[in-house]
């Protein structure tokens, strides 16, 4: 038989762990979310009328407490589950971090718990839930041993591959994720915004540059990095690079920061290819004022 589970925090992602534990065979303990209305919501989607807006009235019986909160609120609820007799003997308690390490649990250890986090890399878009999220996903997991058995075991019923990280390097890790998909975001942006003035919409630049990106993601998973890193800078073409930076400068100013940052970083991972010659790199620092 299944662990039983709990989840306080009936957002987005307690919402998707709630189906689709259930639905790979694990038994509600119960819902606690600060909006009542967020736990009946989720409660009913699952199929259980245990729901309250009282946190440890749904942690007491579960063999595995899910906090699923907001980051700023995760430690005051383990506190408050933990200060008031929440959690059973020997029980597992998860938070979905990705930029807190299990440390924050450490009242729920102090009650015998065993402590983990589990985070699953993958953006939950809304409580609106269609196929399942975590299939095929990365969930990274740091914590006590037993927490995270636990965690692998659920990583693997859910359809995700587990992969465990070094608790003190929880913060990093999470760098390394806003880096790979919010700033993707940011990269594209800059990218839309220098092609604007060659005519292409926005629409249209997704549409022009997907290919490239696809190509250039393709080449990265096949020969990694920098392997993959094509371009002047890899070529050390100081010329082109002055043409950039003087169309930036005459139509796009406020974008040269952003640019020199990216072209000055860009030249390390050049370096690390081995294409590019430490004069050649010299050459480079120099049309960026370094």
């Amino acid at each position: 038989m299944k662990p039983s589970f709990a989840i306080v925090g009936c957002g987005k992602v307690g919402s998707a762990l709630a189906r689709f534990l259930t639905a790979a065979g694990y038994r509600a303990a119960g819902l606690a979310s600060k909006s009542l209305s967020s736990a009946q919501r989720v409660a009913e989607m699952i199929g259980t009328k245990r729901f309250s807006r009282v946190n440890w009235e749904v942690t007491k019986s579960a063999d595995i407490v899910f906090i699923t909160t907001p980051d700023g609120a995760i430690g005051e609820a383990c506190r408050q589950i933990a200060g008031n007799n929440g959690l059973r003997e020997r029980s597992i308690v998860l938070h979905c971090s990705g930029s807190l390490s299990s440390e924050i649990l450490f009242p729920a250890k102090e009650c015998g718990a065993s402590i983990g986090s589990m985070h699953p890399l993958q953006s939950f878009v809304s409580v609106e839930i269609g196929s399942n999220p975590f299939q095929g996903i990365i969930i990274s997991v740091e914590g006590e041993p037993q927490a995270v058995d636990a965690a692998r075991k659920i990583a693997a019923d859910l359809g995700a591959t587990f992969m465990e990280i070094k608790t003190e390097a929880k913060t990093l890790y999470h760098a390394s994720a806003v880096v790979a998909s919010n700033y993707l975001v940011t990269l594209l942006d800059l990218a839309f915004r220098l092609i604007e003035p060659a005519g292409v919409s926005k629409t249209d630049a997704l549409k022009l540059l997907k290919p490239l990106i696809g190509g250039t993601l393709s080449n990265i998973e096949k020969v990694g990095i920098p392997e993959a890193l094509t371009g002047p800078i890899e070529r050390g073409d100081a010329e082109v690079l002055e043409r950039h930076m003087a169309e930036i400068a005459s139509k796009v100013p406020e974008l040269m920061t952003i640019y020199k940052a990216l072209s000055l970083y860009t030249i390390g991972v050049a370096r690390k290819k081995g294409t590019l010659s430490e004069s050649r790199a010299q050459m480079l620092k120099g049309v960026l004022g370094k």
